[in-house]
C-alpha cells in the first residue's frame, strides 16, 4: 500500500515520516492535523495523499515502520549474552541516540500510539500490540548476573534503582540530541559522558 512512499528517495521519505511522527507524537491521532504533516515534510497536501491515502493509513504506516525500525535497529542489536547490567544499559542507550537521530520522535510516537483509544485505528493497534515487543523492563532485565552486585544489597530494589536513573538521565540527554544536526553531534563525548555516570553507579552497587 505505501510502495510509492517507501520508494522515494531516502531524504523526503524521512522528512515526511519525521513530520507525521512529530505531530501524532505531540497532539495525539485525533487532533493531529495532516495539513500540518504536509506543510512541515515541504509538500503540497494533495502530493501527502498521493503517498499515504488517509491519516488512518498514515498513522498505522507509521506504528509498523516504527516498529520494524526498533526491531532492526535497536532490539537486534543488543547483545543480551552480555549479563553485566550496566553494560547492557550502555549498549541501549548508544543505540538509542542513533535511532532518534534518525527519527527524533520514535519513542513517542510509539507511547502515543499504545495509548490511543480512537475508534478509527483501536481495532487495528490491538492486532498489532499482540505481536509486538516485550516491554523494555522486561527486556532489559532477563539473565542478569547478580554476582555483581555487594553484598547486603537488595539486588532487585537496586536494579530498579539503576533502570530509573538511567532512564532519567536519557531523556534528559537525548531530548538535546534530537534538536541537533548530524555534524553538531560528539558521539565520543557522548559515549564518555554516559561511561563517566555508570562508573558512578558501578561505585554504588558493585563489589
Amino acid at each position: 500500500m505505501f510502495t510509492k512512499l517507501l520508494h522515494l528517495e531516502p531524504k523526503r521519505r524521512d522528512a515526511i515520516i519525521n513530520a507525521a511522527l512529530k505531530e501524532f507524537a505531540s497532539k495525539g491521532y485525533d487532533d493531529a492535523s495532516t495539513n500540518v504533516i504536509a506543510k512541515e515534510s515541504g509538500i503540497s497536501k494533495g502530493l501527502l495523499f498521493h503517498y499515504i491515502n488517509t491519516k488512518k493509513d498514515l498513522f498505522l504506516f507509521l506504528f509498523d515502520y516504527c516498529n520494524q525500525v526498533l526491531k532492526e535497529e535497536y532490539f537486534d542489536l543488543i547483545n543480551f549474552n552480555e549479563r553485566d547490567i550496566l553494560e547492557r544499559f550502555r549498549q541501549t542507550y548508544l543505540l538509542k541516540v542513533d535511532v532518534i537521530h534518525k527519527y527524533p520522535r520514535i519513542f513517542e510516537f510509539i507511547k502515543v500510539a499504545l495509548l490511543t483509544e480512537t475508534n478509527e485505528v483501536k481495532k487495528e493497534l490491538e492486532e498489532r500490540k499482540k505481536t509486538g515487543q516485550s516491554s523494555g523492563y522486561e527486556i532489559m532485565f532477563e539473565n542478569i548476573d547478580d554476582s555483581k552486585f555487594r553484598e547486603g544489597l537488595d539486588v532487585e530494589k537496586c536494579k530498579k534503582l539503576i533502570f530509573w536513573a538511567i532512564m532519567g538521565y536519557s531523556t534528559y540527554r537525548l531530548e538535546e540530541i534530537r534538536n541537533l544536526e548530524i555534524n553538531d553531534l560528539d558521539f565520543e563525548e557522548i559515549q564518555i559522558e554516559f561511561d563517566s555516570y555508570l562508573d558512578e553507579l558501578r561505585k554504588s552497587f558493585y563489589k
